[in-house]
């Protein structure tokens, strides 16, 4: 079925969508089947073309194996994000997760769909897991790349972490922090200094109680600025390389309508677990 064949329903029509279900499927034939512009919010943890195969816990096989190299990747990924850049909102944007190997030949991708004037941020991702190298600096970071559907009309909302440098200010009479300025005093915001596209999460420790088994998955606490910066309590969040379900577990939490795909039937078997268990756990 064609992307403007689906027959769910007007533009932007999101009661057409399967809110809250999880699609054992390709993800283009899953989204050429969903009505246009009826998600605000898109995240995406493809393969990263690492030519890799791995084992999950309950002995799956997830393959990431490439043998036509960056231009069958490329491939791959270009009619996905164009597909998605046709279900976003005028207010939508997209995150797309890959590391620095492919980051920039899959921004020249996303330049080309989505326009270069609609490229927002790129967001890395630091942590310090793992092992070092003694040949190079440690690779220890991922890379988001996000797009506006119309940049200037998106939802974003200024996250902060963190804490002000103080030393050597003033204090008002309640104790409060302030720099002198020619239109008075400049007060810190209590709640810290604005979010960069610089961000300093914790990969996912073998223990952490948050792990499925599944590999590649990725930490809650990055869902959780992306689902924040990037929509509203009650929009449509859309993750169609869900895996273990990380996506979806923390929209569900957050308060957002979500939908899910994966190719994998484990993943999608592990991802209902966690959604169905995280809801179980809001309940008391």
């Amino acid at each position: 079925m064609g992307s403007g064949s689906s027959g769910l329903g007007s533009p932007g029509d999101a009661s057409a969508l399967p809110i809250g279900e999880i699609a054992c499927a390709d993800c283009l034939a899953w989204m050429n089947g969903l009505p246009a512009g009826a998600c605000d919010l898109i995240y995406i943890d493809p393969p990263f073309m690492t030519n890799v195969p791995r084992t999950t816990q309950a002995g799956g096989r997830y393959d990431d194996r490439w043998p036509g190299g960056l231009a069958e990747y490329l491939a791959f990924l270009e009619p996905r994000l164009a597909a998605m850049h046709r279900l976003l909102s005028a207010r939508g944007t997209l995150y797309v997760h890959v590391d620095p190997r492919t980051s920039h030949y899959v921004k020249v991708v996303l330049d080309g769909i989505f326009g270069v004037d609609n490229f927002l941020n790129e967001v890395i991702w630091s942590y310090r897991t793992g092992g070092r190298s003694v040949k190079w600096f440690a690779r220890k970071h991922d890379v988001l790349l996000v797009y506006a559907k119309a940049a200037g009309g998106h939802t974003f909302h200024v996250l902060r972490d963190g804490t002000f440098r103080t030393e050597g200010l003033n204090r008002d009479e309640e104790g409060r922090f302030y720099k002198n300025t020619k239109k008075g005093r400049l007060y810190f915001h209590p709640e810290g200094p604005a979010m960069t596209d610089v961000w300093e999460i914790p990969f996912l420790s073998t223990v952490a109680a948050e792990r499925t088994g599944y590999p590649t998955q990725k930490p809650e606490a990055l869902l959780e600025r992306v689902i924040g910066a990037s929509s509203d309590p009650g929009d449509v969040v859309a993750d169609p390389f869900c895996g273990s379900g990380t996506t979806l577990a923390v929209a569900e939490r957050l308060g957002r309508r979500w939908l899910g795909c994966d190719v994998s039937g484990e993943a999608v078997a592990t991802a209902r677990a966690r959604v169905a268990a995280g809801r179980e756990e809001m309940l008391f």
